[in-house]
């Protein structure tokens, strides 16, 4: 506060400083009664009169603590839950991998394929989704390069576009959808 006080007094004592100068011309004759060299004009008293009020106005800036200093409960819980998160998802992403090395690798008969296909829908279905890590087009990409290697019946087309269709439901459900009504 006497910080404060100190600066009012100062601006208003130069309040000079904030209006223009003109180099004071003086007459000979004056139209004032009393004039003397110690009176200000009517700017110099203006400008000491808003000098002083806009000082007086402002607030000093004060720094603030801009972080904190210890995490909140908020973000504790929620850094929990991101790190759970995360955990089921690289679990799930293990299962995936699992299914997709043996379709890849192991399966040789149209049994094997269309279990592997189904194995992997059904993880698309309780993922909800695919897990983090594993893209739709990698999928597609395993899946289309054992395809391209000749043996590829089609009931083994037909869970194949099943898996798609799900991996596509699940990325963009449209539940308010009204399922009697086709159109």
């Amino acid at each position: 506060m006497k910080i404060q006080a100190f600066t009012i007094l100062s601006l208003a004592a130069s309040a000079s400083a904030f209006c223009t100068t003109s180099p004071s011309i003086k007459s000979t004759t004056s139209l004032s009664a009393h004039s003397d060299d110690n009176s200000i004009s009517r700017r110099q008293t203006f400008a000491a009169i808003f000098s002083t009020a806009a000082v007086a106005i402002s607030t000093p800036a004060l720094a603030y603590q801009e972080y904190l200093t210890e995490p909140t409960e908020a973000f504790k819980e929620s850094e929990r839950q991101r790190d759970e998160f995360r955990r089921k998802q690289l679990v799930q992403k293990k299962k995936f991998n699992t299914v997709l090395d043996r379709f890849t690798f192991e399966s040789k008969k149209e049994e094997e394929f269309i279990n592997d296909l189904k194995e992997l829908k059904y993880l698309v279905i309780e993922t909800e989704g695919l897990p983090l890590g594993i893209k739709k087009e990698e999928l597609v990409k395993i899946i289309r390069a054992k395809k391209a290697k000749g043996f590829w019946p089609t009931d083994v087309e037909y869970n194949y576009q099943a898996l798609i269709r799900e991996i596509a439901y699940q990325q963009s459900p449209n539940k308010d959808k009204d399922i009697g009504n086709p159109l």
